[in-house]
Order: structure tokens, then sequence, then C-alpha cells
């Protein structure tokens, strides 16, 4: 750093620069008198400092009389870079007492001078301050720049007991923008985080731990903007409640400029600022409930050993939906008792075998119109669950492993046949023709194995080179016998030859996924 800032401010010695243009070197003669006609002049003894500044400032401004650490010099203005270069090896090479430096200006630019010294010491000296000048300006630049990870150096010097509402991802998305690379296992990110982060709290435990809380939220919804207007109905809202076993409130106090004054109210949700004093509103009124005095902990004292509060430390909610708990300080993940008894009905098992990837799906197609064609073709209780990867891309969830053949079956057949009965098919209103394909999940698991990332799912299959329409699994696959295995190995094996054959003849993969189509057309036919 020190070798770099040196070279970029001047402070280091460059190599003489070479003058091998007729105008750089009658340019270099004319700067060589204007310099020395300026130091001759300041240090004869008849000159008075008025005389100095009319002689060594031009016509044109580009040189101007300064001082700089109290020493005099000359400030450049206007000049080329290549100029700067020729003015820099001039003052080298002839002027043993004059010092060449670049310094950070008012502006954003920085300042060329020729600065006078009186001695070889002076000249260190000056090199120092200048070098230090610039390492101090580039700390204050870094400072400022550095912005919210002054909050995160405060929270791990202070070791500060940590409030969220449902915060595992809010965590992890800390620790990975601020700390570090995620680690591998859960057991080394768990142990990471108990060494930066020693006490989390999640209200959204304090919420499903406490009976009179999952009454007042209806048991099941604990989402922050609800549970803030439930169990902070005087902040929220303005108004008394006594619902909360007749305990008084904690009053909430806070500071907010003139122009966020009148949107300080519910309506603000989802803004980062708003939902922390949601949830540190709501993390104020559970611990009120649970007999915690705050006044106790206002002179220093650590409110993360309270005993009371130490059954809910350091337990994340895994995700808002499986009920499933992380207890950080042992790395160790069960099911939370106290969660909402409904989020087994709604969220169900995934069930891999059951699945079929469907993408190059018409656009716009909506989840409710793809589980209502697949419905009429195969039962109203067919699909478990439809959910979009993006645009185009949907996974399909069976209710049976079985049904997962039967649609790939009816799909190939209805993307070979043209017929009147195959247009009328209830599926035919979500395939898109030969744009459509579809797999198995294993499909999917290879395809995203892959390196190459795409924004569309469409996209990261072609790129990998999934060029088969409909793709069944490595079991359905062996059941239908050798002859279907041996054809698709030698599809493969032709596709491959022939990408080779191409590569060779300078093909780049645009050319050779242009030319897959009539592949395709041959290998049909054959």
């Amino acid at each position: 750093m020190d070798e770099s800032s040196d070279s970029m401010f001047g402070l280091s010695e460059d190599a003489d620069f070479p003058l091998v243009r007729m105008a750089d070197v009658l340019f270099a003669e004319r700067m060589k008198n204007t310099i020395r006609e300026w130091r001759d002049s300041l240090l004869s003894k008849g000159s008075s400092s008025s005389e100095i500044k009319q002689i060594s400032t031009d016509p044109s401004q580009r040189f101007q009389m300064v001082f700089f650490k109290t020493r005099p010099g000359l400030a450049l203005s206007d000049f080329t870079s290549r100029q700067l270069r020729v003015i820099k090896a001039v003052t080298k090479k002839h002027f043993k007492d004059l010092a060449y430096i670049r310094v950070a200006g008012e502006a954003t630019s920085p300042q060329q001078l020729i600065v006078y010294t009186d001695s070889n010491d002076d000249r260190d000296l000056l090199m120092k301050e200048v070098k230090d000048g610039l390492r101090k300006e580039a700390e204050m630049k870094v400072e400022s720049a550095v912005g919210f990870r002054h909050v995160i150096d405060l929270l791990l010097s202070e070791r500060k007991l940590i409030v969220g509402h449902n915060c595992f991802l809010d965590v992890a998305h800390m620790y990975s923008k601020f700390i570090g690379p995620l680690p591998s296992t859960t057991e080394d990110y768990v142990s990471s985080l108990q060494k930066l982060f020693p006490s989390i709290v999640d209200t959204k435990i304090l919420l499903n731990a406490n009976g009179v809380f999952r009454q007042t939220l209806n048991k099941s919804n604990t989402s922050l903007s609800r549970a803030f207007v439930s169990i902070c109905p005087h902040i929220a809202l303005g108004i008394k409640t006594s619902s909360l076993a007749d305990r008084p409130c904690v009053e909430v106090e806070v500071q907010v400029d003139e122009k966020r004054s009148s949107n300080w109210n519910s309506g603000a949700k989802h803004e980062a600022g708003y939902d922390a004093f949601m949830t540190g509103c709501i993390f104020a009124q559970a611990c009120n409930h649970l007999g915690i005095d705050f006044t106790l902990h206002v002179l220093g004292g650590d409110l993360a050993k309270d005993t009371k509060l130490q059954n809910y430390i350091n337990r994340l909610y895994l995700s808002w939906g499986s009920g499933n708990v992380i207890d950080l300080s042992s790395g160790k993940c069960t099911p939370d008792s106290s969660a909402s008894s409904n989020l087994k009905s709604r969220y169900q098992d995934i069930s891999f075998p059951s699945i079929i990837l469907l993408w190059g799906l018409p656009s716009k197609l909506k989840a409710r119109e793809i589980r209502a064609c697949i419905a009429q073709a195969f039962g109203p209780n067919s699909v478990s669950s439809v959910y979009h990867l993006d645009e185009s891309a949907v996974f399909i969830q069976f209710s049976k492993p079985e049904l997962v053949s039967k649609f790939l079956e009816m799909k190939e057949t209805l993307s070979r046949n043209s017929d009147p009965i195959s247009v009328l098919h209830p599926l035919s209103n979500i395939l898109n023709g030969e744009y459509t394909h579809a797999a198995t999940y294993d499909v999917y698991q290879q395809i995203c194995s892959s390196s190459i990332s795409k924004k569309l799912f469409a996209d990261q299959a072609e790129a990998i080179g999934i060029k088969y329409k409909t793709v069944s699994s490595r079991g359905d696959r062996g059941k239908k016998g050798n002859q279907v295995c041996d054809k698709e190995t030698e599809v493969r094996m032709f596709d491959a030859k022939a990408d080779d054959l191409m590569s060779s003849y300078g093909f780049s993969e645009t050319d050779r996924s242009a030319e897959s189509f009539y592949l395709d057309e041959v290998l049909a036919r054959k």
C-alpha cells in the first residue's frame, strides 16, 4: 500500500522520463528556465515576497505562488499529464533543493506542487509529512465508506443481546455480508456464530412459548406486523388494552425527525428501521410479561444473563413454516411443540419421487391453472402442490409417485401427436408444443449441479445440454426395457459425437445449439 500510494502521489523515485519528442525537449527547457527563475528569486536576499510572487506567476495562471507546510512552493495547474511528467523529471534532475509532490486538493483531483526545501533533512521531513497526510485522508475515506460495518463492529465488541423476529436468515445474511462466507456445515456455522454473537433471542420463540400470547394471536399468526398490533396496541394504534392478563404495558419512547414523524405508524412495516422498532416493542412487552424488570439492567446490567430469559436465548426457528428450532449453543435441531398446531397441515412433506419439473410453459400461466388442467386428466386429488421456479418453470408434486410416470408418458404422447383428440386434451392447455420440457427430480439435480448459472431455468437446462423433451426417472427407464435405454444411449452418444465433430471444425457452442434441432429430427426419423 505504501509503494502504490507513493507512486500515485509522486513520492517514489521514478526513472527519468525520456525526452524523445522535440516538443518535450523544448517544453523541458522552458520549464527549467521558469523554475530556475523562481528558485533564484526565492534565494535572492534582496527580493521581497511580493516580487517573488510577481516573478513566479505567469499571465495564464499556470504557476501560482503558495506555501505548503510553511515552505514556499509553486502550484501547477492546467498542464497535461505528459507535461507534468516532464516537469517532474526536470525538477528531479536539475534542482536538488526542490521536491515535486502531489497532494490531495480541495477538489477530487490531486494538486501538483514544487516545494523548496533548505536541506536533505528538510526534504525527508516534507516527504514524511506528505505521506502521513495521504494516509490520514485515505483512512478518513475508508471510515466514511464503511457505513453499516460500524454497527456490526459495535455488536461484536459489546457482545450485547441481539433481538430479532424469526431472524435465522437475517443472522445468516449478516454473517455472510460482514463476517465471511457461510461455513459449509451446521456445526461450524453454529460454533463460529456463538463466538461472534453469544446471545440471540427470537421474539417468535417468546410469543409461541407463552399461552397468553398464543391466545391473543389466534394461535397461528405470529407475523411481525400482526404481532405488533396485537401485543402492542397502545403503541401501534394508540389505544389502551387489558387483554394481556391485566399486566401494565411497557412504555416505549422513540425520537424521530420531522420528516418521519408523519409516517410513524404501522403502515411503515417492511421498512428496516420500523421493523426493528416493532421487534423491540414486542420484545419489551414479552419480557415484561415474563416479569423482567428493565430498571435492573439500565446501569450496565446484562439482560442476556437474566434467569427468566435463559430458556429462550439462542433458539431460532429454521423456517417460519416448519416449526423446527435450532439451538445455537449445541447445534441440535428439534421440533418445537409450542409452535402453531396447523403447520403440518399447511405445509406437506416433500416427496421427491412424486415431483416432476416442467419448463418452457406458456408465459403467465398461474399455479391454480396448472393444477386445474392436471386435475381434469388425473383426478381432483392428483396434485399436492405446484410451485413456480420462474415465469415458465414449475415443480409439480403429485399425490402418488406412480402418477409421475403416467404424466410423463401422456405428455410425450401429446407432444408427438397433433390430432383433434390431442388438441382437445386438458393437458394441452399447459403444454407449449415443442418448447415444453418435463423431467423428474433427479434431472433437476443434474441441471443445478452444473457451474453454469442462468437467470431462467430453461436457459440453464439448455446451457448444460438438456435437449430431450421428456425425461423419465431412472427406475422407469429400466422398466421399459433395454430397447428404450439403448435408444437413449444411442441418442446421447450420437449427440456427443456430433458436438465433438462440430468442435473440430470450429463451430461454437451457439452454432451447435442451433444445429441441435436438425440432429433431433434425424434421430427421430431413425
